[in-house]
């Protein structure tokens, strides 16, 4: 009896103690980007991205999410000269998901008719760690 205490207070210790030193591996978090507009035909979206040094919060969403989508929509309006469009983001840490639903969503709007396709060419556009 004395022995299985012991053993199950070792064990105890042990999963206390690996508690604190398990950290989160630092998965990357991928993004990518399409932005729509009512009053044009264009449908702009970006390839998939590793985002720079960002961990999704506890309960697995982006952190400052709106301000990359924001950085998507100033590109457009000032590099492209394209004002009124609504930009949405996709994230994932997990790439193959991220694959999936952006295909997902690349073949509705192809779906779409009249609507054309284009993608932001990466040499130009690339998202950058949000700031306030």
């Amino acid at each position: 009896m004395k022995y299985v205490r012991i053993f199950f207070a070792i064990a105890l210790a042990f999963m206390f103690f690996s508690a604190f030193t398990l950290k989160n591996v630092d998965k990357p978090v991928y993004a990518s980007g399409v932005a729509a507009s009512f009053n044009d035909s264009v449908v702009y979206c970006t390839e998939i991205q590793v985002l720079d040094s960002i961990e999704l919060d506890k309960t697995g969403f982006l952190p400052k999410r709106d301000l990359y989508a924001y950085q998507l929509k100033t590109y457009l309006e000032y590099d492209l000269q394209k004002p009124d469009y609504t930009c949405m983001i996709y994230f994932s840490d997990n790439k193959k998901k991220l694959e999936k639903e952006a295909s997902k969503v690349k073949s509705k709007y192809k779906k779409g008719s009249g609507l054309l396709l284009q993608v932001v060419d990466p040499a130009a556009f690339a998202f950058k760690k949000a700031q306030e």
